[in-house]
């Protein structure tokens, strides 16, 4: 079965006191968008990103999280959340994103991406969503999402099908880096094998594993 695009998400300008932002604004609030996007080496275009250190950019040019892993935290919390909640930008119906391999391409629209790193949650995500807590139950549930680069730029829309055209030997996946990096420290040498994986997490996961200091 092929997976699809349940929606395409745009960051919204947000003044908050849990912003991360020296300015004290975010781009976390993602709103749905109707028709195609132009997607970018550097993201979607409409996208407001605030704090370009640490979000954005070739590595980090969308996010993408599953509907399904969104109706489990609703359910678990008690509470509507719309497309966009997670900060993603890509709202992804039937696709693995827990599963997908570091490397593995994905076809959308006229656009190519490739699957880069799991996102790591952040005290603004906490502020966003008013739970002091949130950092440690996203990451002890491990369903973390994916960030991707754009291989070839074009313009993706909610309903376009979303299509594995290629999928590396080694098998790393999302799920592994996330919890080699929080939960599993024994899953760390399995990093290495993930060329793809941008170097700075790789020399991270060697240092750890030589006993230096991170």
């Amino acid at each position: 079965m092929t997976g699809r695009l349940a929606a395409v998400n745009l960051g919204v300008v947000t003044e908050a006191e849990w912003a991360g932002d020296a300015s004290g604004r975010s781009g976390i609030d993602k709103r749905p968008t109707d028709g195609p996007v132009l997607l970018s080496i550097e993201g979607l275009a409409g996208d407001f990103i605030a704090e370009r250190a640490h979000h954005g950019g070739p590595d980090k040019a969308v996010y993408a999280y599953a509907e399904e892993d969104a109706e489990w935290w609703a359910a678990d919390l008690g509470r509507g959340i719309r497309p966009g909640g997670f900060g993603e930008n890509l709202t992804t119906y039937a696709v693995d994103v827990t599963g997908a391999v570091i490397g593995e391409q994905w076809l959308i629209g006229s656009a190519l991406l490739q699957v880069t790193m799991p996102r790591t949650p952040c005290t603004t995500f906490a502020g966003f969503w008013g739970m002091p807590d949130l950092i440690k139950r996203f990451t002890a549930r491990a369903t973390p999402g994916a960030y991707l680069r754009v291989l070839r730029e074009g313009e993706v829309g909610a309903g376009d099908p979303v299509e594995v055209v290629d999928r590396p030997a080694h098998g790393v996946t999302i799920g592994e880096v996330f919890r080699a990096n929080n939960l599993e420290p024994e899953l760390l040498p399995r990093l290495l094998d993930a060329t793809d994986l941008p170097e700075p997490i790789r020399e991270k996961a060697r240092r750890r594993l030589s006993g230096s200091r991170p």
